[in-house]
């Protein structure tokens, strides 16, 4: 009874304006304009981008729009921070009602930038709120710092009761987009696009009725001390001195052990009695006999209705998907996400469930799996329980209606640059 509950009251997802949409010919003028590639580059190029499963309209920092990536500036970076950030604070704040001056605890999660004063600062500045706020700015935590936020805010909820909390999450690209020629350190160009994400979280009781979803339960894993999964996602810089993310082939090794590394705590929490009683039983009987079944796995959907996967890339998704014995339909919203915003990061995980509850998928008492992938190498997953119908469009509303898309490779790149394959030096 003294456990004090997690509730999201509300979420917002940026948006940007259609003028940075990096659609094919965009990326196209941006690639040619590296003078560090040549045709074996076009190659990679031309290949990863068909098959990554993004879309033509998902968005890029103002400064690749432009062409000045090659010379990224802090000023740029904090007219993209500050458009994301205050863009969603300002839309969650006027959604709910809630005064900044209320904010009790503030989590910020932006990989990738430090500066003085802190992005938190800034928004404390701007919406002048209160000098005895709880501040946190979580730094270097990858694409699984939204959920890591969440894990932190619930227990402080455990010390601090009647409180809000407000959690930011995005991810700076103005300062660092890869210019060089490494192909492991330009698929992160590929795949990550501008993105956010501002959440409202309460555990006040007498909000209940307005809150959208519970957290029931949070595990987070670290394989940080196994030396393959550290190095497996870094940011360095090439032998050029340019400066990006280096994907290694250990990073689905080091994705598999950390999932399986956590589901083995989240597991006995989430699924009910009869299942871990059925799988025990299977289990001891398979082991015995030598044979395998497919109903000898677990089955996740006895205790789960939704799969909120982060959208890192078409072959995660897959990978999860086979390992977690999910059909289309459940990975529908994660593959709609990433087609459609592309990798926004921590923040991506927002996008996909605005997803489902733009399709109406979301009902009251429904529970959805959150799983979250990030570099060092983390593991940090979820589980909500939905508190009433949820149908809001958010940033789907004006295309929800002609998506799911029946295929997600971009042909367009291959009808417009089909020369290159042809090409020969």
């Amino acid at each position: 009874m003294r456990t004090q509950s997690c509730y999201i009251v509300a979420y917002e997802c940026y948006k940007a304006p259609d003028d940075m949409k990096l659609d094919t010919e965009t990326c196209g003028e941006l690639i040619l304009r590296n003078k560090n590639l040549g045709i074996e580059q076009y190659k990679f190029l031309l290949q990863a981008m068909v098959k990554a499963g993004i879309g033509e309209e998902t968005y890029g920092p103002r400064n690749v729009i432009v062409g000045t990536e090659e010379s990224p500036n802090l000023t740029d970076t904090f007219l993209e921070i500050d458009d994301i950030v205050f863009g969603t604070l300002d839309n969650l704040f006027a959604k709910t009602g809630v005064s900044p001056s209320e904010i009790d605890v503030l989590v910020v999660t932006i990989s990738m930038i430090t500066s003085a004063p802190s992005i938190p600062a800034r928004i404390i500045n701007r919406y002048k709120m209160r000098g005895d706020i709880k501040v946190f700015n979580l730094s270097g935590m990858g694409c699984s710092a939204s959920v890591i936020a969440v894990d932190l805010v619930n227990h402080i909820f455990q010390t601090y009761k009647n409180s809000y909390a407000v959690v930011v999450s995005s991810e700076s690209l103005s300062p660092n987009w890869y210019r060089g020629k490494e192909r492991s350190m330009m698929l992160p160009n590929i795949l990550f696009r501008l993105g956010g994400c501002s959440l409202l979280l309460t555990n006040k009781s007498s909000l209940k009725h307005r809150a959208i979803l519970k957290l029931n339960h949070s595990v987070r894993t670290h394989v940080g001390s196994n030396d393959e999964a550290y190095g497996s996602c870094t940011r360095i810089e090439d032998e050029q001195g340019n400066c990006g993310f280096f994907l290694t082939k250990g990073l689905p090794k080091a994705a598999s052990k950390a999932v399986v590394m956590n589901l083995r705590v989240l597991v006995p929490k989430m699924l009910p009695l009869r299942e871990l009683i059925r799988y025990s039983i299977v289990s001891y009987w398979r082991n015995k006999s030598k044979t395998s079944t497919p109903e000898s796995g677990l089955n996740l959907k006895s205790g789960i209705e939704h799969f909120c996967i982060h959208p890192g890339g078409r072959a995660v998704i897959d990978g999860m998907g086979r390992s977690l014995g999910l059909n289309e339909y459940d990975l529908e919203p994660t593959r709609m996400a990433l087609h459609r915003f592309g990798n926004t990061s921590a923040a991506g995980l927002w996008y996909v469930l605005s997803y489902m509850e733009a399709k109406k998928r979301l009902k009251k008492g429904d529970r959805i799996l959150m799983i979250s992938l990030g570099a060092g190498f983390k593991c940090n997953n979820c589980v909500w329980e939905v508190m009433k119908n949820l149908d809001d469009a958010n940033v789907w509303e004006d295309c929800i209606a002609k998506y799911p898309v029946k295929c997600t490779a971009n042909t367009s790149f291959l009808e417009k640059y089909s020369w290159i394959n042809e090409s020969s030096n």
